[in-house]
């Protein structure tokens, strides 16, 4: 039984879960990852055994024929898969997201349309906030919405969205003209239905073919490209222009838990290696294991992967319990992030020459981690968040 990472005060189900997930991606996910991954290839057969084990429906309510699991069951779940391929935990991250949107924030009419099919993964999710010159100043959006008549006209163009050609719903964050003082209570989410695919998907709608990436290959990364695309009001998140960016910023939130759970998952499978390959390989008469450098790193990598699945662990639960979590979320987004390039770069190191080589493991971990560092907001702009959510918390009586 490994000793990292566990987590104490989990219900018999949710032990049920974990333990299927961890048995499915050491048979499905883990000898398939290499070849998938190297081939830039979509992991099909991979997604359609999550649909098969209703992981896309894990935190849908039962009443829209989800399991109605919490924050916590599912980051503890992506942790699993991120440990066998991050790629596949990307697969069902935004559709995470954009299922917790709507739980939240959706109309009656919204939740009925949407999330029992997106329970069962016939519906999959994405959603778009950035743009090719807007980078984390969200507030900045271009991409309008005017109304005309009875429908919404959307022109601009998103960026860096994963899923963006094998999703078929995406929430997407646009400006429109509410009048009021600050930037961010102009915008408005929309949902927008597309066919999966790529090219002129519907008209006024382009996803242009998929963005080459140094890792997170298989899933795909896209841009959405808006020209004259018309849309129903109805298709307006909740049913009220304005609201949107507090809409992302609450998905956004679950969203660094998940990129948490992710970077404790890579960092996790990335000691696992590093440790069996420490004990195998020999040099001076002795397993380097028995060398005090090498000895001194796995305790290292060990006690920043626990550290990061326990910051992760405790962001989930208080989002779980209802409170404000964007410090706590904020934190274990970084901390887990760094930990994990930290540590897999030592596992690198203690693979020596072999890790350099494709034809180990290490070496895909070494191109996945980076991204950690970026998605779901940089490190520096996680700084910015703890900060201010410090200084309301400490203002001074001076």
């Amino acid at each position: 039984m490994a000793r990292l990472a566990q987590t104490a005060g989990l219900t018999d189900i949710q032990e049920e879960i974990l333990s299927t997930v961890r048995t499915f991606v050491d048979k499905e996910i883990i000898p398939h990852a290499q070849a998938l991954e190297h081939g830039d290839t979509y992991p099909a057969d991979i997604v359609e055994g999550m649909k098969e084990m209703g992981l896309f429906g894990l935190t849908i309510p039962e009443e829209f024929g989800g399991l109605g699991e919490s924050l916590l069951t599912y980051a503890l779940v992506v942790e699993q898969i991120a440990r066998g391929w991050m790629s596949v935990s990307g697969v069902i991250n935004t559709h995470f997201i954009v299922a917790h949107m709507l739980k939240q924030h959706g109309t009656d009419a919204q939740k009925a349309h949407y999330l029992p099919r997106m329970a069962t993964g016939e519906v999959r999710g994405s959603f778009s906030m950035s743009e090719p010159e807007l980078g984390s100043d969200v507030a900045a959006i271009r991409t309008r919405a005017v109304r005309e008549g009875d429908e919404y006209v959307i022109n601009g163009q998103k960026m860096w969205l994963t899923n963006g050609g094998t999703s078929n719903l995406t929430a997407v964050l646009v400006r429109t003209d509410e009048g009021a003082e600050k930037p961010h209570q102009n915008l408005t989410t929309f949902l927008v239905e597309k066919p999966e695919g790529y090219g002129e998907v519907r008209p006024g709608l382009t996803i242009p073919g998929k963005i080459d990436k140094m890792g997170y290959k298989g899933v795909d990364t896209t841009e959405m490209v808006f020209d004259g695309f018309r849309i129903s009001p109805e298709q307006v998140l909740g049913g009220v222009t304005g609201q949107g960016f507090r809409h992302m910023m609450d998905g956004v939130e679950v969203g660094r838990v998940n990129v948490a759970a992710r970077a404790c998952g890579i960092a996790i499978r990335s000691f696992e290696l590093a440790i069996e390959y420490a004990q195998q390989r020999k040099t001076f008469g002795k397993p380097i294991v028995e060398h005090q450098a090498i000895a001194f790193k796995l305790a290292e990598m060990a006690t920043k992967v626990e550290a990061a699945h326990l910051m992760m662990v405790n962001a989930a639960r208080l989002k779980d319990s209802g409170a404000r979590n964007d410090v706590e979320a904020g934190m274990a987004k970084l901390i887990a992030s760094e930990y994990c390039a930290e540590v897999t770069q030592e596992a690198f190191r203690i693979h020596g020459g072999y890790g350099y080589s494709k034809e180990y493991e290490i070496e895909r971990l070494m191109r996945e981690a980076p991204f950690l560092l970026i998605g779901e907001g940089t490190s520096e702009i996680q700084k910015t968040i703890i900060s201010r959510g410090l200084l309301r918390d400490y203002q001074s009586r001076g």
